[in-house]
């Protein structure tokens, strides 16, 4: 599969995520939101590798991978809870999502650049200056 039809349907699925956690903000606790969606993934997660091990494929794991793993997860898990207690506030899907994901992708992008040493061209940083204006716009109609 080609990396974007596999990153669109990645995006599909965090467009799931950002909707049903939304949905569920008015009806459960940000915590207990936040710990039923990370044991359901941790199941998914759980279950591919079970997957993978039974079919023989070598699964590799490094200290420095493990722990950049823990890191990330970490990262996800407090961002869980905070979009469950962003949407528990009455903030529309349609302006917490754009603003919480458009502020990962500069954040990330801006990581890259820095820490990693990244290039960017000058169209893709247009884009970057786009995310920064919608956050903008988006946040101040609210």
């Amino acid at each position: 599969m080609q990396w974007l039809l596999l990153a669109l349907l990645t995006a599909l699925c965090l467009a799931f995520y950002n909707f049903f956690i939304k949905l569920a903000a008015d009806h459960i606790s940000a915590a207990a939101g936040a710990v039923i969606l990370q044991l359901v993934a941790a199941a998914l997660g759980g279950l591919w590798l079970l997957w993978l091990r039974l079919k023989g494929q070598p699964l590799e794991v490094s200290g420095k991978g493990a722990g950049l793993a823990i890191a990330a997860g970490l990262g996800v898990g407090l961002a869980e809870i905070l979009t469950f207690v962003v949407f528990s506030r009455g903030v529309p899907s349609s302006v917490g999502t754009p603003v919480i994901v458009g502020g990962s992708v500069l954040l990330t992008a801006v990581l890259g650049l820095v820490v990693l040493r990244e290039a960017l061209s000058w169209p893709q940083a247009l884009g970057l200056v786009s995310i920064v204006v919608g956050i903008a716009l988006l946040a101040r109609g609210h």
